[in-house]
């Protein structure tokens, strides 16, 4: 299979581009409690986009990858994305401060693991 995605670009980027987007969603709401969040608009709509923009990452990374480390939540990752886009006000801020304060911090180490992994293989997924 290819080694490319969305236009042809290279899978990998997209990876990095999620790694990117998750370290401004931890580097936003740094030193925030739920309650700052909610309040500070600008930081909530900043990183509600980052979320979003994770997400739709995640659709350009080949389904091979996808299965070859399961150990990351794909289909979380895109569902979440699926919801801000779509359906916004079915996402309650709890929820969403949730994947702040967990999710997002445990793949950022998961999708680094996938780069140093795949970074040495060839056109292969």
């Amino acid at each position: 299979m290819s080694d490319a995605g969305s236009e042809g670009r290279l899978w990998r980027f997209f990876i990095q581009d999620m790694i990117e987007f998750g370290e401004k969603v931890l580097a936003y709401t740094e030193g925030m409690d739920q309650e700052a969040f909610n309040t500070d608009r600008l930081t909530y709509d900043a990183t509600l986009r980052n979320l979003q923009l994770i997400g739709e990452a995640a659709t350009h990374i080949p389904k091979e990858v996808r299965q070859n480390h399961s150990e990351i939540p794909w289909h979380a990752i895109i569902g979440i994305r699926n919801r801000l886009a779509h359906s916004y006000l079915a996402i309650s801020d709890s929820i969403i401060w949730g994947v702040i304060q967990e999710a997002v911090p445990e793949l950022l180490p998961a999708l680094r693991t996938l780069l140093e992994a795949e970074g040495g293989r060839d056109a292969e997924g």
